[in-house]
Formats: structure tokens, sequence, C-alpha cells
């Protein structure tokens, strides 16, 4: 069943009303940043509606690049207003710790790729699911080749964490950033849950 048009809050993240046809257009007036990180350069787009894009990468004009051919219409510019406030929270993220503010979303994508996206945001901290499971969980228990397909279509690294999704074997699987940083991901993130979590006296 298709998410309602009303979104709600799932893991510290906000999402504004689905488009009508999300393959529509791309979302007006794309601003960008690029940021330093641990896993390289972090390129962070909104829209006037939220994140619409995060990526990892080596380069960063191999960033631009992408996010421009992803984004053809909005023509991506420069911002008027620095983006550093949510990339501080991203660049906290990269480290394993927990969400501590709200983070308005603007993904492009099918209602089924957002479906998926919501559903990768309630995979705990650490923790990994499969594509089998991923379908179950969204009540489409046949689709884990298409669960798979959105998890490779996600546009907004990291804060959408596609990262937590695995083969049923385990293995990791393939990653749209990297299979070196979808492992570093996850290392950090077991490493700050396991330092968060409360111990016996």
């Amino acid at each position: 069943m298709p998410p309602s048009a009303t979104r709600r809050a799932v893991r510290g993240t906000t999402y504004r009303p689905s488009r009508a046809n999300p393959r529509e257009a791309a979302p007006p007036g794309v601003q960008f940043s690029i940021f330093s990180s641990p896993l390289g350069a972090l390129l962070l787009a909104a829209s006037s509606h939220g994140i619409c894009y995060v990526a990892l990468g080596h380069e960063p004009r191999a960033l631009e690049r992408q996010l421009r051919e992803t984004f053809p219409e909005s023509v991506p510019t420069e911002p008027r207003a620095p983006l550093s406030h949510w990339a501080a929270e991203i660049l906290r993220l990269l480290a394993g710790a927990a969400p501590t503010m709200k983070l308005p979303l603007d993904p492009l994508g099918t209602s089924f790729q957002r479906l998926v996206w919501e559903e990768l945001r309630r995979i705990p901290r650490g923790a990994t699911r499969s594509y089998r499971e991923i379908a179950e969980r969204i009540g489409r228990p046949t689709a884990a080749r298409a669960v798979a397909q959105a998890c490779a279509r996600n546009p907004i690294a990291v804060v959408v964490p596609c990262h937590r999704v695995v083969r049923d074997s385990g293995e990791l699987g393939g990653y749209r950033w990297g299979v070196e940083r979808k492992q570093a991901l996850l290392n950090a993130e077991r490493a700050a849950a396991e330092t968060s979590r409360p111990r016996n006296s």
C-alpha cells in the first residue's frame, strides 16, 4: 500500500507531501555545497523543500557532475544560504552517531521507492536487514529485487541508510557509493551503538 500524501516523521526526518507524480520533474532551485568527510567528499544538495541529494565520492567535480546529471532541469547552483547546519548533522551520522535533529527530505522517486526508503529509516543504527526482509515489511514479499533496485537508486546517502541492507547470506552486496564505504558506515554505527549502550554496574 503506497504511503499517504502526508508523510510522518521517521527516525528524526520529516518529508514534505509526495508529488502527484514523482517522475514529473526535479525539485526547483536546487542548491548544493561540498564538504570534506572521513569517507571522502560529501555533496549535499537541497531544494526549497529540503534535502534532495547526498552523495559520497573521491572527486568533488565528479560529484557535482553527477548532481547536474540527476537534476538537469533544476540548474544546481552554489547556495545563497549555507547548508553547513544540515551537513554537520550528516557528518555526525557518518561517524555512527544517533540523529539529533529533524532533517527535511525531498527525495525524487516513485511511490514504491519512497516507501522502501522510509522503511530503511526504521532499521536500527548498526543493524542490517536483507532485501527480502524489507520487501516483507512493506507488504510486498515477492519484491526483493525491486527493493534492491530502490536501494541502488536512493539519492540521499547515509540519511536514508541503504548501507544497512544486505543480501540474505549476510554479505554486504553492492553500494552506490562503494562497498568499502558501506562497511565503514556499518562499523562506525556498531562501534557508536556499543559505546552508548548502558553498562551493568
